[in-house]
């Protein structure tokens, strides 16, 4: 399309002086004199055969045609601000956004990002915690870490790191568990699956149905790690996302005996085309992990 001249330096006084309502409010934003906005303005009105704005005694109101341009102009400088912000730095600034299991987000997630934030300053990330579902394309996401298998409808899934459970509960009560069968009489605290306590009793060559008596279902992790700490009960909860709880003393882990129900996966749809920000956090993450596994994190 053949544009017709469009005074730039003009629109750009008449935008700043339509939100200032001022043209010597307009003159400092823009480090020119008054004079040469008002100039800018006058000539402007003069090309386009309008009135732009009336003069007031205290200041400037503005008219119909000017309300009708400014947000035209208003919405084109912001977008080519936009693009000059994506640009800056050599690289093309990308939004990314990432979805995360809650408990993967805070206990491993989060001491790890000024790392990424540090070698990729040109993507704004975006990240949202979930339970465990989440729906990439409904929520909008580039990415999605989640827990279990690995098998997700139209979905390409990248293995990440296993974190079993094992069971965590506040260390005055750490005290009292000699043996697994010390759980007899304990409140039992546990995700959304069934059968961790179940399978875990198993690991531990233990096969009494009778003591899983009492029991606390929560939809996170991080949940039952805030109860596990008040006392409420004992929890089984995976080790390696609460690594902090634990070198704090704020929980204790009295049985080395862990079961594995699923590992951590990156994600993200087969329509999804992969874009350099996708690509280097997938990069990074992958990174970051063979780091963690080499120092015996």
């Amino acid at each position: 399309m053949v544009r017709p001249y469009l005074p730039l330096n003009a629109f750009r006084a008449f935008e700043a002086s339509a939100r200032h309502l001022s043209f010597t409010k307009a003159a400092i934003e823009l480090n020119v004199t008054q004079a040469a906005v008002s100039h800018q303005v006058i000539a402007l009105e003069a090309q386009l055969g309008v009135t732009l704005f009336r003069r007031l005694p205290r200041g400037l109101m503005i008219t119909a045609e000017g309300d009708s341009l400014l947000p035209v102009l208003r919405d084109s400088f912001d977008r080519m601000a936009g693009a000059v912000e994506r640009l800056r730095d050599g690289h093309v600034r990308e939004v990314l956004t990432v979805g995360a299991v809650g408990t993967f987000a805070v206990g491993w997630l989060l001491p790890r990002l000024p790392s990424f934030q540090e070698r990729y300053p040109y993507v704004d990330l975006r990240l949202s915690t979930n339970n465990n579902r989440v729906d990439l394309a409904a929520e909008g996401l580039d990415l999605a870490i989640r827990f279990g298998g690995g098998a997700w409808h139209a979905t390409e899934a990248t293995r990440l790191f296993e974190a079993p459970l094992s069971v965590l509960c506040r260390p005055d009560l750490a005290e009292a568990l000699k043996r697994p069968e010390d759980l007899v009489g304990k409140v039992l605290l546990r995700s959304y699956r069934p059968d961790e306590w179940t399978r875990w009793f198993e690991a531990a060559g233990v096969s009494h149905p009778g003591l899983i008596q009492k029991s606390i279902v929560f939809d996170a992790s991080l949940a039952m790690m805030e109860a596990i700490q008040q006392g409420i009960g004992v929890g089984l909860a995976p080790p390696k996302m609460f690594e902090r709880y634990l070198a704090s003393g704020l929980v204790a882990q009295p049985f080395s005996i862990i079961v594995s129900m699923g590992s951590y996966w990156l994600t993200r749809l087969h329509s999804r085309p992969v874009t350099p920000a996708m690509a280097a956090f997938s990069q990074w993450i992958t990174s970051m992990i063979a780091q963690s596994d080499e120092a015996g994190c």
